[in-house]
């Protein structure tokens, strides 16, 4: 496994891109919409790490009704998994709680399944793995 995104919750989308493009010293060189999760995505890259700022479409979807509990802020940390059916066996049967059991499609061109934030110290976890084109 390794680092491969945080994903930040944003109010709103291009104050942030600029903010972030200012504060990183580098252009935002993605945005996608990921109708799964109601949101539209832009991405940053820092290194071999990369930033996901994340705005909600659905004022009733999963990154507006955080915002509303928590503020914006970091949703996520997301690491890359060779085998993302294998790990959810394999953490499951170790008794983690996963959010979904299945993964579905998400930004990126990647497979993505998250840690629901009770067995894992309070934070979102998300695993994904590049689908092979």
């Amino acid at each position: 496994m390794k680092l491969e995104h945080i994903g930040i919750a944003v109010k709103d989308l291009k104050k942030s891109e600029k903010m972030y493009e200012e504060l990183l010293r580098t252009s935002v060189y993605k945005r996608e919409e990921v109708p799964s999760e109601s949101v539209i995505t832009s991405f940053l890259s820092t290194g071999s790490t990369k930033i996901e700022l994340l705005a909600s479409q659905d004022p009733d979807g999963p990154i507006a009704r955080f915002i509303s509990k928590r503020g914006p802020g970091i949703h996520h940390i997301a690491f890359e998994v060779n085998d993302i059916e294998m790990e959810i066996d394999r953490l499951v049967e170790q008794g983690y709680q996963l959010i979904s059991t299945k993964p579905k499609l998400g930004a990126d061109n990647k497979k993505i399944v998250f840690l629901h934030p009770s067995s894992t110290n309070g934070v979102l976890i998300e695993l994904c793995q590049e689908v092979k084109k």
